[in-house]
């Protein structure tokens, strides 16, 4: 079979183990957050935290649990990798420097996993189990319980509040993620990845020297990192290696657990909200975006330029023979269309328009799927930005699921679309106009240019993903990539609970003839129209001066 046909199959294969579980983890996952009863574990962690799980929260007050628990968490993850050092299980390792230490832990708090490490060089057991794997389950659990929030605004009437913070984050990783991870954890045990915590092993002789690996409970972080669209890796490599991802049947099912829950999340949007119709026409809106965004990653990578690509039979550098083109483009694709970041291939080595690709899936603001809630409450917030344009074209006021959109939903969801684009392009011109920055460039021109851009990118959408070849281990890029990350996961956040609370107060307006149907194909298309416009016109930019103009030298 060629690599076309393989690619084309792999795709095909996904899709239809997503559609088999969306039913049911879609309406599973809206019971989690809809339910009166309180697990016995659950309850002995809510008295050890001091929480009253039966207190209903107005956003202000929601907003409060999301940034103190959080800080808390970065403050956790900065002091345990400070004192790596003195740790039982360090294997040997010192402790982390300063500005590395705050990089990481903004970094796995925020659901980016950015790494500008070496992680089998530098992270010991203690680290890597008990501080960036705890954080792969709670900073997905918090994404997920600002999106159920968001969706709460949508279902409720007359009140402010929208649910209790931690009553949503202890379910989310007791009820959803913690058993999911444990499963995946299995499967991919058996299919060859490894879960231990041996120390340093010399392994062969190589060019006259002995190769060091390390081992570690790979698999149980390699499942969350996925399924909570974490993305950072135990090894450099990431999932290019094969500790981590050893067989192309691992590879696709890695896929299957980065899109799983951001899909399934739809169904549950519908089920809380009363109308599956209006799940599905997200679904198909994400879906859409999805395969056009894998049609055109194939396509370029594919299409082969020269004697050396012909030779090959597609561009082969920095992609995995184990698993081809066609699974490394459904991967790159994925992993950039999520906030997940992990890799099994090279970015920087795919074609100039195919890292385009990779760069422009983020740009979009991570929504189709996008990650573990972040994805959903941005794509909502889309879809209100969609709803007032079409109120715009008739000349009557928006309605979306019932609330109308005023002045004050606008504004917060014009402000939400705002940050992230700001962030990214002002840090990459700061970068690219002072005199040190440009030096951790490996490559000159405009793929030097699409280094920063996309590394600035994937902090500000709480990626993670790396372009290659950038240096992104100095003061200069750890401070700004750390500061990018905490202001473009936290401050969307604040507009995003401020517009459920708006919501929330309001009284439902009646659907009457002259209403837009949210539910119809119609919408999903100008949804789709929206996403892309908004993105063009705000990249474009900086987009012709770094991949554009690469891919069409």
């Amino acid at each position: 079979m060629g690599p076309v046909p393989a690619g084309v199959l792999q795709l095909l294969a996904l899709m239809g183990a997503l559609a088999l579980v969306h039913v049911p983890l879609g309406s599973y996952m809206a019971r989690v957050y809809s339910s009166d009863r309180h697990l016995r574990v659950e309850k002995w962690i809510y008295k050890g935290i001091g929480a009253d799980p039966g207190t209903g929260m107005r956003w202000p007050a929601y907003l409060r649990g999301v940034l103190a628990f959080s800080a808390a968490g970065v403050l956790f993850l900065y002091l345990l990798q400070r004192l790596q050092g003195v740790l039982p299980g360090s294997l040997g390792f010192s402790s982390v420097g300063p500005a590395q230490s705050f990089n990481t832990a903004a970094s796995f708090v925020t659901n980016t996993n950015w790494q500008s490490y070496y992680g089998e060089q530098t992270m010991g057991h203690v680290v890597q189990t008990a501080g960036l794997a705890v954080q792969n389950f709670v900073s997905a659990a918090v994404g997920i319980a600002v999106a159920v929030a968001l969706v709460r605004g949508f279902a409720r009437a007359r009140t402010g509040e929208i649910g209790n913070f931690w009553v949503d984050l202890v379910r989310g990783t007791v009820r959803i993620l913690v058993p999911m991870a444990a499963v995946a954890a299995v499967v991919l045990v058996a299919c060859g990845a490894i879960q231990n915590f041996s120390g340093i092993h010399e392994v062969g002789q190589f060019m006259g020297g002995s190769q060091q690996w390390n081992g570690g409970a790979v698999a149980s972080q390699e499942a969350i990192k996925e399924l909570g669209t974490n993305g950072g890796g135990y090894f450099n490599a990431n999932s290019a290696h094969p500790f981590e991802n050893p067989t192309p049947f691992t590879n696709l099912f890695e896929i299957f657990l980065i899109l799983v829950i951001p899909f399934a999340l739809t169904r549950t949007f519908g089920v809380m909200v009363g109308s599956v119709r209006q799940g599905y026409a997200i679904l198909a809106t994400m879906g859409t975006i999805w395969v056009g965004f894998i049609a055109l990653m194939m396509w370029t990578e594919f299409a082969h330029h020269g004697p050396a690509l012909q030779a090959a039979g597609a561009s082969m550098e920095g992609k995995e023979l184990r698993f081809g083109v066609g699974g490394s483009s459904i991967f790159a694709v994925s992993t950039t269309l999520t906030s997940t970041g992990a890799v099994d291939s090279f970015h920087s080595s795919f074609t100039g328009l195919g890292g385009g690709i990779a760069m422009l899936g983020m740009m979009l603001g991570e929504i189709a799927p996008g990650g573990t809630g972040s994805g959903l409450y941005g794509i909502l917030i889309m879809a209100v930005i969609a709803v007032f344009i079409a109120g715009l074209m008739v000349g009557r006021t928006p309605e979306y699921l019932g609330k109308k959109i005023g002045s004050r939903q606008i504004k917060l969801a014009a402000v939400y679309i705002l940050i992230t684009p700001a962030l990214v392009l002002v840090f990459s011109a700061f970068a690219m106009a002072l005199p040190t920055p440009p030096h951790s460039m490996l490559n000159p021109g405009a793929h030097g240019f699409s280094e920063v851009l996309y590394a600035y990118t994937s902090a500000a959408n709480n990626n993670g993903s790396a372009f290659a070849g950038l240096n992104a281990n100095t003061d200069w890029f750890n401070a700004t990539t750390g500061l990018a990350m905490l202001l473009g996961r936290f401050l969307p956040m604040v507009f995003v609970l401020a517009l459920a609370g708006s919501l929330a107060v309001q009284k439902p307006v009646p659907v009457t003839a002259g209403t837009l149907r949210t539910e119809k194909p119609l919408f999903a298309g100008l949804l789709v129209g929206v996403i892309l416009i908004i993105t063009g016109l705000t990249y474009f930019p900086a987009l012709a001066l770094g991949p554009l103009a690469e891919g069409l030298a």
